[in-house]
């Protein structure tokens, strides 16, 4: 029954995403301008290039994916929504893991694609470019699940969007820092894959835990 009641939501979820491609486009647009005009602001010069690709990339993935999460659940707040669902008691926690898992799939399942992009842009190793892009999928959960629970916190506020990137960003940093940790040292010919792990291991854990509290905060804000 709650497998069936999952995948029903998966679906709404997945219509709505395609049906509001403007939304999830733009992040992906910005995405490829970051990345595309670094290149051509720095320079030629390939060393220099080589060794700022991994930060230009995640910066420029990070803009993308905390763009738009500010009114991942607004919109349900805003027109009743939300209030069916807690009064008619529906599994709010698998609503709110289905909308994750589709917002991730359109936004930094995509950006890890274009990341590879780096090779032509950047003149980096193909080898390189796979482990850069491995990052951004195994770390990009993690940044999701904490721009999701700072959205939700600042749902009943006037101006909560602009409070979003500022409760987030400080929390999302360190897997910024890991991640282009992990590629550098792939790049120097050292492993990589136990930071990689790492950043794996709290995505899980983000995974996890994040529904549950999300699904707390939005009947709290709901309640207010």
């Amino acid at each position: 029954m709650m497998n069936q009641a999952f995948m029903t939501m998966l679906q709404r979820e997945w219509q709505i995403k395609r049906q509001g491609a403007v939304q999830w486009l733009f992040p992906l647009v910005l995405f490829l301008l970051i990345i595309t005009l670094f290149p051509l602001a720095i320079g030629s010069e390939p060393n220099l290039l080589l060794r700022l690709a991994p930060s230009a990339v995640w910066i420029a993935a990070l803009i993308a994916l905390v763009i738009g999460v500010d009114d991942l659940f607004r919109g349900e707040f805003d027109n009743g929504t939300l209030a069916q669902m807690v009064v008619a008691k529906a599994p709010l926690t698998l609503w709110v893991l289905a909308r994750l898992m589709v917002h991730w799939l359109f936004s930094a399942g995509v950006v890890a694609l274009l990341s590879l992009l780096v090779i032509v842009l950047f003149g980096m190793a193909t080898g390189d470019a796979l482990v850069l892009a491995l990052s951004i999928i195994v770390g990009s959960p993690l940044l999701l699940a904490l721009s999701a629970i700072a959205s939700s916190l600042t749902l009943t506020l006037k101006n909560g969007a602009i409070l979003v990137p500022l409760i987030a960003l400080p929390m999302q940093l360190p897997v910024l820092i890991f991640a282009t940790g992990a590629v550098d040292l792939h790049a120097t010919g050292l492993n990589g894959l136990p930071t990689l792990a790492l950043m794996a291991a709290g995505s899980i854990i983000a995974v996890l835990v994040t529904p549950w509290v999300v699904a707390s905060v939005l009947k709290m804000a709901w309640s207010d």
